[in-house]
């Protein structure tokens, strides 16, 4: 059965507990559900479906069992491991206190958008598909970051640090 991960935006451990997501999800029809960290990562297992079908039957199950909902962008576990893979980052000279980025969009940019873009340290770097890399340095001005991929892309989307897309990728046993 493919293994997937649904990430959920604006989750925290102040709004969401995790085991109630887990539940959720379960609950949903969906098996082998894991959350991972604390900020609205689940990856599961299915039958295969497309993105859009999974998102629409995991915010379908949150808004019957939590009586809300979080906007839900689902990749496949082997996605996410090629993106792991691809590294974008590498073709990169980045300062080496930088965080990397992934934002991952529902789908592709209708537009052509001149990359590099920097904003206060924050680099939008190149986009691929589905997902945009970015990269800031953190500083005293706080996330610019999620202003400037915001500003240029619109807010239905959500951002995860490379970091944590790693992680997912683990737990999802890619």
């Amino acid at each position: 059965m493919p293994k997937y991960a649904a990430f959920l935006r604006g989750v925290s451990p102040l709004n969401a507990k995790m085991s109630e997501l887990q539940q959720c999800l379960e609950t949903g029809g969906f098996r082998q559900v894991k959350t991972v960290l604390g900020s609205g990562n689940v990856v599961f297992d299915s039958r295969a479906a497309s993105r859009e079908s999974l998102e629409r039957r995991i915010e379908a199950a949150m808004k019957k069992n939590l009586d809300r909902v979080f906007a839900t962008t689902v990749r496949s576990i082997e996605e996410l491991a090629a993106l792991q893979a691809a590294d974008p980052y590498k073709s990169f000279d980045l300062p080496p206190k930088a965080k990397r980025l992934v934002t991952l969009l529902h789908e592709k940019p209708q537009s052509k958008v001149k990359l590099p873009i920097e904003l206060d340290g924050a680099q939008i770097l190149c986009v691929k598909g589905t997902e945009i890399y970015s990269a800031y340095v953190p500083s005293a001005k706080g996330p610019v970051f999620m202003a400037l991929i915001e500003k240029t892309f619109g807010k239905d989307l959500t951002t995860r640090t490379w970091d944590t897309i790693g992680k997912v990728v683990k737990a999802g046993g890619g």
